[in-house]
């Protein structure tokens, strides 16, 4: 007989748990600056206590940094004197005292802290992220991007030509029908049996108004083909003859590279063929694409980097400058507690709910000015540790990218690969070469025939010269790139090269023998 009892135990355990306060942590880290933007003025919207910063920056300027520190928010990187050979990536560059952690800053996300409290009357500024200052480090805040008008809608520049091409009521309506049937190309699908069977009108008038507003501005709309696309373009330029046509119902053939059997077809020998090509080239497939596209939105960079002053006297700019890294106060909210307002809010609240409302959204705010602040140097570290490892591609070039994976970062910042992988994601630095997303510096090694090792990102840029600088009467096979390759101290396989080539979007050597049989 089995008797059954409540019992009570006390047993020890241990487990991981994931507070609100750590998720939002890590969710901030690992968003964009315009997430996190986002994410800000939803905070100020729903916490009365969070109030945006409207004070200038401290740290607006760029200028040189002071004997022996650094900006504010910043870090400065010196490398040691040339010599004859590379230096190791860990002599590379010698890390200023200036960025590091503050100590209220370095302390866990899940402790409870109180002090980390603004007054809005104050002077003071800690923790402040703002808005302001140039991706380029120019002073004048104006840009190009600033003064461009926006131009007419292709349905706007279409409903001015229909006006005065056509009077009939009638045939301006059906016109209009056909431009709102246009793709993002300009290409009209819709078959003219459905269409003249939607506006019940006479298949015949729908043709003869597509036909005429094919000739419209830019020509070659309303065309349902390329074919058709490009022959109403030649024709428009008067230069629709039987080879040219021909030409066009062989377009496939051209993609092919099959030159011979073109030139066989359309009647004309390797010069004509190459004039008929490059005829081609300088039409547009997509007529309609040029119009309704929105402006691509410009990467605004997190990390701003670039040469800093020398210190020393003799000491030329593109040998021994160190490099000068600073978070762009741009993409980092400016954001405080009003502790005024708190205070008298304490003072007013009598019932328990209103006092304990006012402790959650006190800690809540403290939590997103501690989690901002900790997400900013936590960018800033792991930048310079990228600078510092990858010293040589910013002063020689993409040939000097060295291979580095997460853990290599991780181990020297004392930081988990994982927070190192959300720090890199969707984070951008401006530097002299360019602006590069951090991801980007995070390549696979390939073994070298001396022991060393070296960069895919490398190797793919040496494949793409190896190909661009072949005479048309050496093209280079798979295999003679991996002999080359091999010549160079690159261990590489056939397939590997193969694969690089197709991520290039470069054809085999096959097809490039055939484009450069004939020249264009």
């Amino acid at each position: 007989m089995v008797v059954l009892a409540p019992r009570l135990d006390l047993r020890h355990s241990q487990s991981l748990v994931m507070t609100p306060q750590l998720r939002q942590a890590i969710k901030l880290l690992q968003s964009s600056n315009l997430e996190v933007t986002a994410f800000v003025e939803e905070e100020l919207e729903r916490n009365p206590l969070l109030e945006r910063d409207e004070r200038e920056p401290l740290s607006g300027d760029l200028g040189p940094p002071e004997a022996g520190g650094a900006l504010p928010g910043s870090s400065v990187f010196e490398p040691p004197p040339q010599t004859g050979d590379a230096p190791e990536p860990a002599d590379c560059l010698a890390i200023a005292t200036s960025g590091e952690l503050p100590p209220e800053a370095a302390e866990p996300l899940d402790v409870a802290d109180w002090s980390n409290v603004y007054e809005s009357e104050s002077g003071q500024a800690g923790g402040e992220y703002g808005r302001g200052g140039r991706a380029d480090f120019a002073d004048d805040l104006s840009g190009v991007e600033d003064l461009a008008a926006a131009g007419r809608t292709l349905a706007e520049l279409l409903g001015e030509q229909i006006r005065l091409s056509f009077e009939d009521q009638r045939d301006r309506l059906i016109a209009a029908h056909l431009v709102a049937l246009l793709d993002a190309a300009g290409r009209l699908s819709a078959e003219t049996a459905a269409i003249a069977e939607a506006l019940g009108c006479d298949p015949a008038r729908v043709e003869m108004i597509r036909l005429r507003m094919q000739r419209f501005e830019p020509v070659g709309l309303f065309c349902r083909s390329l074919r058709e696309c490009l022959a109403v373009q030649l024709a428009e330029l008067n230069r629709l003859d039987p080879a040219m046509a021909t030409l066009l119902d062989n377009l496939e053939l051209l993609a092919r590279r099959e030159h011979r059997t073109l030139m066989r077809l359309c009647g004309v020998d390797a010069e004509d063929l190459a004039d008929m090509v490059a005829e081609l080239r300088r039409l547009d497939p997509k007529p309609g694409a040029r119009y309704d596209q929105a402006p691509t939105p410009a990467v605004v960079p997190d990390v701003l980097m670039r040469r800093a002053p020398g210190r020393e006297t003799g000491r030329t700019p593109e040998e021994g400058d160190p490099w000068l890294l600073e978070l762009n106060p741009e993409t980092l909210p400016r954001v405080l507690v009003n502790r005024g307002f708190f205070a008298r809010a304490q003072v007013g609240a009598r019932t328990r709910e209103d006092k304990a409302f006012l402790a959650e959204q006190l800690q809540s705010a403290n939590w997103l000015v501690k989690s901002l602040e900790q997400r900013a140097n936590t960018i800033l570290k792991v930048a310079a540790e990228i600078v510092r490892r990858q010293d040589a591609f910013f002063r020689h070039g993409i040939g000097h990218l060295r291979p580095l994976i997460l853990r290599d970062v991780a181990e020297t910042v004392a930081m988990h690969e994982s927070t190192v992988s959300r720090v890199t994601s969707h984070k951008y630095i401006a530097t002299p070469r360019g602006t590069f997303e951090l991801k980007y510096f995070f390549t696979t090694a390939i073994a070298g025939t001396g022991g060393e090792t070296h960069s895919a990102e490398a190797v793919r840029h040496r494949i793409r010269a190896m190909i661009d600088a072949e005479a048309p009467a050496d093209i280079l096979s798979d295999d003679a790139i991996v002999e080359r390759l091999r010549q160079e101290g690159v261990d590489i396989a056939r397939r590997t090269v193969a694969k690089y080539r197709e991520a290039l979007r470069i054809p085999s050597s096959v097809q490039r023998k055939r484009e450069k049989a004939v020249p264009a």
